[in-house]
């Protein structure tokens, strides 16, 4: 039961941020966007990687980031390695794959692979950092890549809530009376920040309640995404890279 459970707030952890990284985007605008390299890149690695599980009885043993085992490498190579069986491998791939699209389309490639790797390497170092180092935030279990999905998904969540609260521009749309999709500002906004903030409470739920470490990685992915914001004033200042794309054709 209790693994049922912990499957189940993982599941709406991710579905909370999912929604988060569709409302900032804006679902109707996804179709014809350019193909996010960024996406196809991790994914590709990823299935790569359950390719050479598949193929290497040993792959594993190479690249998990099992601590009893040395190797620079196994942080990183960890991430591409599956071990949640058949079915945690293909939610693993297909966050990954989602949310790698989303955040492609508003970071841009080279931010998205940046906070992608961040999302690898500082759970780590929070640990260290608090003291934490035997009792991991890391939610791989020295395997997988749901942790950095996790993070990378958060920054979207922290970049939707600061849109909010800096503009007070809502995402939804209205329909006037010739059928013409229209902007209605602030019409959606309570909805979109409750949306938004949802994702460090829900985080901190799942981590306190169950030791959930895609909880806390999301908080670590919230708090990065919104210092992004802020430093590079995305979310406020300019339009997401594929929206300036549109534009300009």
């Amino acid at each position: 039961m209790g693994g049922l459970l912990f499957n189940v707030t993982t599941a709406a952890l991710m579905m909370l941020m999912l929604n988060g990284g569709l409302t900032l985007l804006g679902q109707g605008t996804l179709r014809g966007r350019r193909i996010p390299w960024a996406a196809v890149g991790l994914t590709s690695v990823a299935v790569a990687g359950v390719i050479t599980q598949l193929c290497w009885s040993g792959a594993m043993d190479a690249f998990d980031s099992d601590p009893a085992r040395s190797g620079w490498w196994r942080i990183v190579t960890s991430t591409f390695m599956q071990n949640g069986g058949l079915l945690g491998g293909a939610w693993n791939i297909a966050t990954l794959a989602v949310i790698a699209a989303l955040a492609d389309w508003f970071w841009g490639t080279p931010l998205t692979l940046g906070l992608f790797l961040a999302g690898i390497l500082l759970p780590g170092y929070v640990d260290t950092l608090f003291g934490e180092s035997g009792h991991s935030t890391d939610p791989r279990n020295f395997a997988g890549s749901s942790g950095a999905t996790y993070f990378l998904a958060a920054t979207l969540s922290a970049a939707l809530l600061l849109r909010v609260l800096r503009t007070g521009r809502g995402a939804g749309r209205s329909t006037d009376e010739r059928g013409t999709a229209e902007r209605s500002p602030g019409r959606e906004r309570p909805k979109e920040a409750l949306l938004a903030a949802g994702v460090p409470v829900l985080g901190l739920a799942v981590w306190f309640a169950q030791s959930n470490g895609h909880g806390l990685v999301s908080v670590y992915g919230f708090a990065l995404g919104a210092a992004v914001c802020a430093l590079t004033r995305r979310t406020w200042d300019r339009p997401a890279p594929a929206a300036r794309a549109a534009t300009a054709e």
